[in-house]
């Protein structure tokens, strides 16, 4: 096994928040009138977090650690440039989501996004529209139609 690389550190760092969230779930308000606890939703995607978490950090003691070049802005901005872009769009997604809703900014999100990191020739422009309107539309329809939560409608369409 190698030393603590950065990978490792982040790892433990997971785990250790995944601790700590699960130890918060002990002190979720039960709701009378509910079928199950309202733990077990946070509890499910917790054991799956910190499997996930388990994971990175045998795989990152395991790998040989890659050669470092001297550090370098463009080449950070280049290896980082995806992640820029999501964090980026997100951003904007929020600042758009008062205003044009859930379903149509969650919509031109995801086409944003993937256009922007995926390329954007006819083709996949297509299946980018596609993909955004069916995630989206779906996962709207689901909580909307079948969860009756009640997600941001935004003011330009009231």
């Amino acid at each position: 096994m190698n030393k603590l690389n950065r990978d490792a550190i982040i790892a433990i760092l997971l785990l250790m928040l995944c601790g700590i969230f699960f130890w918060q779930t002990f002190y979720i308000r039960e709701v009378p009138f509910s079928q199950v606890g309202s733990e077990i939703w946070p509890r499910v995607v917790l054991v799956l977090l910190t499997v996930l978490s388990v994971i990175y950090l045998f795989k990152s003691l395991s790998e040989p650690r890659p050669e470092t070049e001297p550090f370098s802005l463009s080449g950070w901005l280049k290896t980082y440039r995806n992640p820029i872009i999501c964090f980026v769009m997100f951003f904007v997604f929020l600042l758009a989501l008062p205003y044009l809703g859930m379903l149509l900014a969650g919509i031109l999100f995801v086409f944003i996004t993937q256009t922007l990191i995926g390329g954007a020739t006819p083709r996949r422009l297509v299946m980018h529209a596609l993909i955004a309107v069916l995630a989206v539309g779906g996962m709207w329809s689901i909580f909307t139609y079948a969860l009756r939560v009640i997600l941001p409608g935004g003011e330009l369409f009231y």
